[in-house]
């Protein structure tokens, strides 16, 4: 297969948009798969955990391979909750474009509006899928006005959607004018015929648009544009792939997944206007603070990114990877340049969701799971030993919420451990620490659902038998005044004599700074050694605040002054210094307690809207607008975390099942002392 020839995209939006559904289509109108699931009956192909059958919610990213003429589609459908918005961001920084799917109901949803900003973030081109253009309130017009206002985008129409809700019959292909509609339930042949009379002044008056916006990226459209000719649609399909490509505009298509209708210009929209590897920039790396590129070229030094790895029970771990540049056989030797460790795949495989094709070698461009590293994680790079590079890593949100969690008996304990250890390994929002205090083991995550889920695969999936507390809010600390505090340490430990001397000062920072630190001491006071241990050791004991012992935020640290003795002075002597003035400033800088405030977006029912904002109320809420959306209003508000524990059922309650919220955090505020 020619490089130019393949696909790699992702599947992206809000949950409930109809990724999933429109993922599955695409696999059965691919041959890929021979009878389409659904996400409601729990039976479809890519939401193949337990957890994901059981809830109706992809969970994890799963990937498959597909072919559409003579084009090879790597797909990874993604999650659409927030809690699982990890699983985007790595999917989005290793794919080459994504199709954003976009509820004709609901239009620019919180979560659609994130992965959005992710995309943007890794500079991904787009198609837009409207999708439920036949659902009840269903307003195709407004979604665009949504897409230009909230996402600061510019959509750009390629079909004419002909009726909405219940009316709609098909689209008017704007490229080659042709009207398409599909008369058979499943789907599989769309009808091509002339546009109806009836329609193509409207339609005329759509491609006259389609056709202004391609006059402003390609200078043969415009001349034909401004002289009154036709454009060809084989030139339009050109000027379209460029402004794509370019990120200029985003091209908008019209369907209905569910029920079958619109995948087929989907994809080959997919196949004309999204990138194959050829088309995109070289990636970066570094290799000892050198800056350097991969290209997309099979024959060159093979690099590739470990983007996300998934553990089983009784099974080996599995490995995804990107391939950038080069070329990779079976048992060849791999460089991870993190351990410096050279690795070994005992198998290469193709994946489709959670079934496995093995083959012989990777190359570039590929999407693949390793089977058989032995010390491997999210965010490693595997290159040729004799071309080391370092591809820039994957971020990740810190986790907001925590739960404490104790083996059931004793004996379970270590298993515990060890299971909890290789999740965590998996997902990076996952944390796992036993608390110095009380000797619990203490999870940590994105929300209720993410720790719910995680904890019911250790439960059902890995057989570790436990008991659960109830849900606790991460906080904060940071300190209201400025402090100095010097601290002098002088010790002898193991027979040799230690002394060091710091002098540090703290000041508040403004709301959503994290620990900054500046060096303002004067030169030959401390050697440039030891001031490097004294900034890791800020750092390191900023994690741990005066006050209760939460990660302490907004501040920023100065180093003012030290001594030097040069038979006594050590970095244990300066680390200890360090950590003595920090404590003595956070404790006297009136230290406080910051509690995570959520961004809250809840759809309800008209009906229900009084008893929604009546439960919110009484969760602290501050209700800051209410946008009618079809059939729905959507209530925007701001809650504290700790408040927002159990809503999911509250809402439930009170919508008779048909409200949903979404939530991700706003901000830390200040609280009363616990």
């Amino acid at each position: 297969m020619s490089l130019d020839k393949l696909r790699n995209i992702g599947v992206i939006a809000h949950i409930d948009a109809g990724k999933t559904t429109t993922t599955e289509r695409i696999l059965y109108y691919t041959g890929k798969i021979h009878r389409m699931g659904e996400v409601d009956d729990g039976s479809t192909q890519m939401d193949w955990m337990t957890q994901e059958q059981e809830r109706g919610i992809t969970i994890t990213s799963a990937a498959t391979t597909c072919r559409w003429g003579q084009h090879v589609i790597n797909i990874i459908d993604t999650p659409g909750h927030v809690d699982f918005t990890a699983e985007v961001e790595r999917s989005l920084r290793v794919l080459d474009s994504a199709v954003v799917v976009f509820c004709a109901v609901s239009g620019v949803q919180p979560q659609s509006e994130k992965v959005w900003r992710q995309a943007d973030k890794y500079k991904v081109p787009r198609i837009v899928f409207i999708n439920k253009i036949d659902r009840l309130g269903a307003d195709p017009h407004k979604v665009l006005e949504d897409i230009r206002s909230t996402l600061d985008a510019k959509p750009l129409p390629l079909q004419m959607p002909v009726g909405v809700e219940s009316h709609f019959r098909g689209i008017v292909d704007l490229v080659t004018m042709k009207f398409v509609t599909w008369d058979d339930d499943e789907g599989e042949t769309p009808l091509v015929s002339p546009v109806p009379e009836a329609l193509v002044k409207d339609a005329a008056q759509w491609r006259d648009s389609l056709m202004e916006v391609l006059a402003e990226v390609d200078e043969e459209v415009m001349d034909l544009y401004l002289e009154g000719d036709a454009v060809p649609g084989d030139l339009a399909m050109s000027a379209i792939r460029k402004g794509t490509l370019g990120r200029d505009f985003y091209p908008v298509l019209y369907g209905s997944a569910l029920k079958k209708r619109g995948v087929q210009p989907l994809l080959d929209a997919i196949v004309d206007y999204l990138p194959s590897p050829m088309d995109l920039p070289p990636v970066f790396g570094s290799r000892d603070g050198e800056s350097l590129t991969r290209a997309p070229d099979p024959d060159g030094p093979f690099s590739a990114l470990m983007f996300k790895t998934m553990a089983f029970s009784g099974r080996p771990n599995l490995f995804y990877l990107r391939v950038y540049s080069g070329r990779c056989s079976l048992g060849a030797k791999m460089l991870n340049t993190r351990s410096g460790k050279v690795e070994r795949a005992m198998k290469i495989l193709r994946m489709h969701a959670n079934r496995r094709e093995e083959i012989r070698e990777m190359t570039v461009g590929d999407i693949v799971a390793l089977v058989g590293l032995k010390d491997a994680r999210t965010g490693d790079t595997l290159c040729d030993p004799a071309n080391p590079v370092n591809l820039e890593e994957l971020s990740f949100p810190e986790p907001v919420i925590f739960i404490a969690i104790e083996p059931k008996s004793t004996k379970d304990q270590d298993k515990m451990l060890d299971v909890l250890s290789v999740l965590a390994d998996e997902d990076p929002t996952f944390g796992v620490r036993i608390d110095d205090e009380t000797g619990q083991i203490i999870l940590s995550g994105m929300g209720e659902l993410h720790l719910e889920v995680l904890v019911d695969r250790l439960f059902k999936d890995f057989k570790v038998q436990g008991r659960v507390g109830k849900p606790q809010v991460s906080y904060r600390e940071t300190v209201t005044r400025t402090v100095t505090a010097e601290e002098r340490f002088a010790r002898e430990i193991a027979g040799k004599d230690h002394e060091a001397s710091v002098t540090l000062s703290v000041d508040p920072l403004p709301d959503g700074g994290a620990v900054r630190y500046v060096d303002k001491c004067p030169d030959g006071k401390i050697p440039e050694e030891y001031r490097r241990y004294i900034e890791q050791c800020v750092y390191e004991a900023a994690s741990s605040g005066a006050k209760a012992g939460y990660p302490v935020i907004d501040i920023q640290v100065t180093l003012l002054d030290g001594d030097y003795h040069p038979d006594r002075s050590s970095e244990t002597a300066y680390k200890a210094a360090a950590m003595g003035a920090l404590h003595k400033c956070l404790l006297d800088g009136n230290p406080i307690l910051l509690e995570p405030i959520m961004a809250v977006e809840v759809e309800t029912p008209e009906d229900f809207t009084g008893d929604v904002m009546s439960s919110l109320n009484v969760r602290r809420a501050t209700i800051e607008g209410v946008q009618k959306q079809g059939q729905l209003e959507v209530i925007s508000t701001k809650v504290p975390l700790k408040e927002m524990f159990g809503y999911t059922t509250s809402l439930r309650s009170v919508t008779q099942g048909r409200g949903t919220f979404s939530m991700e955090l706003s901000q830390y505020r200040q609280v009363e002392d616990k």
